[in-house]
């Protein structure tokens, strides 16, 4: 009876020892005697233990960091470089068995790779342009290793460059670069907003000046239609006594400022006054009293 328990313990234990869990973040590649066998999808596996072994894989998308080193400028300038890449090791079984059996640790090498390639593509290019171009650079490097990794299972999901820093005293240089210039834009900027002022002050005078030269042109014309129309009534009412109309204009201004004028009773003037009024002068008597 304890041997059939003793038994019964070991099959146990040794069925346990050879249950294998693929979790669905994960592909399995099980080997006999280090040879592949069969592929492993997410659920419950058992092995033969001892002579079977199952490497699991992740299949999710991870990130290694490229770490920062130094690289030389095509203006002679060291620049402190540091990028992230992104990738996933594709879930089908071809791409599985490539990542483990086409490269010996693809983390490592994408690490290497993408280094390379930034030593590469910056030193071409100057300080300034690099720091302005990071979408250019990042591009190149992604063209770069999705060809090189084509043959290793994995799929290189994006590439991020960090930083591109530029000596101490460069980049101090640099801050005053750009200081010089935003105040530059500042003054013209400031300048163009006092020409413009300028501009509409002198534009307002000039319809200021202009609606004055109206003005004095429409009043011109007002007293030329005026003495056009005493002409006219001169002409047609006054015809041959001009000096007479020109003495009853004076009597008109003086009468305005109420001043005292002495006529002489038999005076031209004063029977045209009459007859404008309708008032007839009266006669004299032949006989002084």
């Amino acid at each position: 009876m304890t041997v059939f328990i003793l038994i019964a313990a070991i099959l146990v234990l040794f069925f346990l020892a050879g249950v294998r869990i693929v979790r669905p973040t994960h592909r399995g590649l099980i080997e006999v005697f280090g040879k592949y066998r069969r592929f492993a999808e997410p659920g419950f596996h058992w092995i033969f233990p001892v002579i079977t072994r199952m490497f699991l894989v992740n299949t999710t998308e991870q990130m290694v960091n490229a770490e920062p080193q130094e690289i030389i400028t095509n203006d002679n300038l060291n620049a402190s470089v540091d990028a992230q890449v992104y990738f996933r090791v594709l879930p089908d079984e071809k791409s599985v068995k490539a990542s483990q059996y086409n490269v010996n640790n693809y983390q490592l090498q994408i690490v290497s790779l993408a280094r390379t390639t930034l030593r590469n593509i910056i030193g071409t290019m100057t300080l300034k342009s690099a720091n302005s171009e990071r979408s250019k650079i990042n591009t190149e490097l992604l063209q770069t290793l999705l060809k090189e990794t084509e043959n290793w299972g994995i799929s290189v999901v994006r590439t991020e460059l960090k930083e591109i820093d530029p000596p101490k005293d460069v980049q101090e240089t640099m801050n005053k670069v750009v200081k010089a210039e935003n105040e530059k834009i500042a003054a013209i900027d400031f300048a163009t907003a006092t020409e413009t002022m300028a501009d509409g002050q002198k534009r307002a005078e000039i319809k200021k000046a202009e609606g004055t030269r109206q003005a004095e042109i429409l009043k011109a014309e007002g007293e030329a239609q005026a003495i056009r129309l005493v002409n006219e009534a001169a002409n047609q009412y006054f015809v041959g006594n001009a000096q007479l109309l020109r003495r009853l204009q004076t009597v008109e201004e003086s009468l305005k400022n109420n001043s005292k004028i002495v006529l002489p009773t038999n005076g031209e003037l004063v029977n045209v006054i009459g007859d404008l009024a309708g008032v007839l002068p009266l006669k004299q008597n032949n006989k002084q009293e």
